[in-house]
């Protein structure tokens, strides 16, 4: 099972990987064994970033409004894409804990492992680029003093995700925590549940 630490090292790893091009048409090349954790790992925070830069794309001013509708659409497949890949990480969660027995008085956790770990992912993105904002050479001190102290709450923040993530694996795995998983569930994707796809049919 993997901590904290190792997981941040792998999202870290794939926010390295795309910057070297920096490009949202950068193919992924996922170092890690098909069908292991940590390719899942990777995977997830590849789209984290990817759809972190089509969202600054989307929101230039003066883009065409056919190109934004055509980015609109890469992002909720990306959306599509994460909650997959989320729900894949949660599969593996419960394979590991599956003979685990719960204590009487354990307690129902809000989130499963893996959707804390999708916040462990965006925090990683947010920390590296609230860092770029501190490095520009062309913002004023104030904006950089501002950046500054929005990244010591993000990396206090990583501190306090990354202890939460390693008590939650303990707790599961001596049966204090209950690991339980509901599907997203998310019905505009789906032709057979949006009234405005199955109504157009």
């Amino acid at each position: 099972m993997l901590s904290a630490s190792d997981c941040y090292a792998i999202f870290q790893q794939s926010i390295d990987d795309y910057h070297v091009n920096d490009n949202v048409d950068t193919p992924v090349r996922n170092p890690h064994p098909t069908g292991s954790f940590e390719y899942l790992l990777y995977l997830k925070n590849w789209i984290d970033t990817v759809q972190w830069h089509l969202e600054d794309i989307i929101r230039l001013p003066d883009i065409d409004p056919k190109e934004a509708l055509q980015i609109k659409r890469r992002i909720d497949k990306s959306n599509q894409d994460r909650t997959d890949t989320v729900e894949r990480m949660d599969d593996f969660f419960m394979e590991q804990f599956k003979q685990v027995t719960y204590k009487p008085t354990a307690r129902i956790n809000s989130e499963t492992p893996a959707w804390l770990l999708d916040r462990m992912s965006i925090l990683m993105l947010k920390i590296y680029h609230m860092k770029e904002q501190t490095e520009r050479k062309d913002a004023s001190a104030d904006h950089i003093a501002r950046c500054q102290a929005k990244l010591n709450t993000l990396l206090e923040q990583k501190m306090d995700m990354h202890l939460a993530f390693d008590q939650l694996i303990e707790d599961i795995r001596n049966g204090e925590r209950k690991m339980k998983v509901y599907r997203q569930m998310k019905m505009y994707n789906d032709a057979s549940l949006n009234p405005m796809l199955y109504t157009k049919k």
